[in-house]
Parts: C-alpha cells; structure tokens; sequence
C-alpha cells in the first residue's frame, strides 16, 4: 500500500471518528443497495454544505470523488488538501461565465472516471439550502452520464439516491441519517436518439427518489408554518417516510399554531460550558461570526472542533502534569474526554 492510500484512509479514519463524537446518533440506512463493483454515480439532497460531502465519504462503502464548488479551491494549500481528498472543482455562475467553459473538461474527467468504474458523489440541486424539501434538479450530472456512455455504450452505470436528514442542521449536539436508496440502472432510461427525453425521464426518477429518502415539503406558501407545526411536535426528522406520510394528512388548521418552547439549561449543559470554556468562547466570539452562510453553521463548527479539541486536550494534560502526577492529569482530562462524549451521545434536544 503506497503512502497516498495510507494517508487517505488516516485521514478518513480521524474524520469518521470525528463525526461520530459530533454527532448524538449517525443512523446509515440501505447500504446493501451500494453496487460494489460498477460505476456508481452518488445524489444526494444538500443541506450542510461540506458536512454533507464527509457524512457520505466515510459510510458509502465506496472511495468516491466528490464535484465541489470551485470558490474552496482557490487557495494553493486547500487546492492541494482538496486534490488529494478527491475532490473535483465544479464552476458555477457566481465563479463568472468565462469559468463556465471549464465545466467541460470537468465532466469529460467524470466520464472517465466512471469508463473506470470508479464512484462519483455530486448534489444535483447544485446548491444547498437548510429548507426540509428536494429542489429542483439540475442537468448536471446527466451530462456526465451521457459523456460516459458516448465513451461506452454497455457501461452499467447506477444512480444511487442519498437522503441526508438531520434533525437540526444548525444546532448542536445534532443526529443524522443516511438514506441510500434502490440503485437506478440509467441505461433502462438512455435514449442516445432522444438525450432530452432520457434527461427528463433520469431527472423525474432520481427526484422521486429522493423525496422518499428526505423530508419533502411540498408547499412552498405555507412552509414556515408546516415546520412550525412539525418542530412543536417534536418531529422525528430520520424518519423520513413517517414524517412524509404525516404531511400528506396534515389539516390545514394544525399548520396555524405556535408555540416557542423555552430551551433551559440544566446541569449537564452548564458542566459542558465550564469544562470546553475556551472552546466554547473561541467559538462564539472569534469563529461564528465569520460564518457566512446558514448551511456552513454545522460544517465550520465540526471543522473548528476537529481541529482545536485535540490541542485543547494536549494543553489540559500540560498543564495539569505540572500542578499533578502524569496519572492523575491523564484521569482528568480522559474524564473530561468521556464526560464531552456523554453529553453529545446523551442529551435531547
């Protein structure tokens, strides 16, 4: 095993654990429909900016490149980073029109990958946005379907369908679950004749999919008071398919109340605050309020954490080993280890 594949796999392995210290629950669901030895195009919903690209990276089953925005490319070292992530910048309007054109060597290096057989995960609503509903698909990804069966017309490649849900995007401590739908076999759809037609029909499939696989609320007018209604309800957001079959009964008049909860912080909230204090302040003054959209909240946040516990966690032990025995400072500060994880794993919100 060469040094890049050694890396790779430290690097998902210090994330995977990450997350599942981040998170109070990561529920994965439908792996057994993960082809494990075709070419494999992943779509998913996107809610949580990058969280979303790592949530799927580490429990897929595959090594997949992901298409992500150019913009986070734009600095030498995070290209680098980026790069050997397999990530692939895709450019969008924000990026300028002359940028545009690069989205076709962009996709014909996809079409490639896929005459490989390797796996791809792309966000086909080519944007993200926290609102509990599938948007509109782009045509994105069937052009890089398309460029790949030009290339080879018998490639078996297979759409699998991902809903992410959490059960509050910006809040923490937060859950999630992973939907991994029934894989679609595009070539039961490809028209070569008729590239618009199958682009319809790809599209129409991967969207009903995925409003199966997420919470889909369908009117838009009256959406704000549908999840007023279901968040006083204490909905169960990683059940997508019950949550979808309370919508379609919803009565009007239940969608017109609200009432704010008060959130109250007891003991074991106040304990997180004393013993992550400087976390926890670093966080609110300094990197919060760089955070320039909703749907990055989550993401910086994992990544600040990421970075900053295990220094904190150092410091701790420093500092204690001059005022204690080694023993005694390590007993504390894996006492304070355990209590964080407590919290997370424990605590509803």
């Amino acid at each position: 095993m060469d040094l890049k594949k050694i890396g790779y796999y430290l690097i998902k392995f210090w994330i995977q654990n990450g997350l599942h210290q981040y998170f109070s629950k990561i529920k994965v669901h439908g792996l057994e429909n993960v082809p494990k030895d075709k070419p494999v195009l992943f779509l998913a919903n996107h809610q949580s900016a990058l969280l979303d690209v790592l949530l799927v990276a580490v429990d897929c089953n595959r090594k997949p490149y992901f298409l992500t925005r150019a913009d986070v490319f734009k600095k030498p070292l995070l290209k680098k980073f980026f790069g050997f992530l397999q990530m692939i910048p895709i450019y969008r309007i924000r990026d300028g029109r002359e940028s545009l054109k690069n989205n076709t060597e962009v996709f014909d290096h996809c079409a490639h990958l896929l005459g490989d057989e390797k796996a791809i995960l792309m966000f086909p609503e080519a944007n993200h946005n926290l609102k509990r509903r599938v948007r509109p698909l782009s045509k994105g990804f069937t052009r890089i379907v398309f460029a790949a069966l030009q290339q080879n017309p018998n490639l078996d490649i297979r759409l699998v369908p991902i809903g992410l849900n959490y059960q509050n995007a910006e809040g923490f401590p937060d859950s999630v679950a992973i939907y991994f739908g029934q894989d679609i076999s595009v070539q039961q759809f490809y028209d070569a004749s008729n590239l618009i037609s199958s682009t319809h029909i790809i599209k129409q499939r991967v969207s009903e999919a995925l409003k199966t696989l997420t919470t889909h609320i369908e009117d838009e007018d009256l959406y704000d008071a549908i999840i007023r209604h279901l968040d006083k309800n204490r909905t169960d957001y990683l059940d997508p398919t019950k949550v979808n079959s309370k919508l379609k009964t919803l009565k009007p008049l239940e969608t017109q109340t609200h009432v704010k909860r008060k959130r109250e912080k007891g003991f074991l909230q106040i304990a997180f605050y004393i013993f992550n204090f400087p976390i926890i302040l670093l966080w609110k003054t300094m990197v919060k309020p760089r955070v320039w959209e909703p749907e990055f909240t989550a993401t910086i946040r994992f990544g600040f954490a990421l970075m900053a516990y295990p220094l904190y966690y150092a410091f701790l032990f420093i500092v204690l080993m001059i005022l204690y025995a080694p023993l005694t400072a390590f007993i504390i500060v894996l006492g304070i280890f355990l209590f964080n994880l407590g919290y997370v794993k424990l605590r509803v919100r």
